[in-house]
């Protein structure tokens, strides 16, 4: 007969990063306390392990998304998936929003005309808002490659998480993103996917008071 573990609704989270606190131990991995939560988080939202060794993080890049968000920055993302996914009561808190342009009416008309993708336009767009801004890619390889094509005449972000999933130019856009010099957290590989995308915003939120 099958066993069920009876967890009060209200303490199943808790239990799912104690479990996952406990295998990574079993698997005699340890974490920098900085990146714990936002590691754990990803594995907690994808039950798959390998996040631990595959993302990548550039010097000091949560400290400056966290020093960003306090001072108001937005989150920009490449689907409405991720947007649903980031607390934005959590963002507002701090005087940000969350975007998402890959609906709009003129991002649409823009890539037909320009036979580009809606992810490349919307990159665009996001970078006329006129404040800080912080891009979490879950999908589209060819925001990534916007992003760095709109960094070498001048555009900046203040950082770029990067975690598109799939097979075509994922991974040469994901290092693209990780020498062109903008802060960034990366999976590197093919996995990823907007709930990680938001699941890493989601972590760095949650750390803040």
């Amino acid at each position: 007969m099958i066993q069920l573990e009876h967890v009060l609704p209200a303490d199943i989270e808790k239990t799912s990063f104690s479990i996952i606190a406990s295998e990574l131990a079993e698997k005699g991995i340890s974490l920098p306390e900085e990146l714990a939560p936002i590691i754990m988080r990803v594995i907690h939202t994808t039950a798959d392990f390998e996040y631990a060794k595959t993302l990548k993080f550039s010097p000091n890049v949560v400290e400056i998304i966290k020093k960003a968000i306090k001072s108001g920055a937005d989150i920009v993302t490449d689907t409405n998936m991720a947007l649903a996914g980031i607390n934005k009561k959590s963002l507002e808190k701090f005087g940000g929003q969350a975007h998402c342009f890959m609906a709009d009416e003129e991002v649409a008309k823009k890539a037909k005309e320009l036979n580009q993708t809606r992810a490349t336009v919307s990159m665009k767009k996001a970078s006329q808002i006129e404040k800080s801004v912080i891009f979490a890619i879950g999908n589209a390889p060819t925001a990534l490659v916007e992003l760095c094509s709109l960094m070498e005449i001048g555009f900046r972000p203040v950082a770029v998480i990067g975690v598109p999933v799939g097979f075509v130019n994922v991974v040469a856009a994901k290092e693209m993103i990780m020498a062109s010099g903008v802060p960034y957290i990366v999976n590197e590989g093919r996995k990823g996917g907007s709930t990680v995308a938001a699941a890493i915003c989601n972590a760095i939120l949650y750390s803040l008071k």
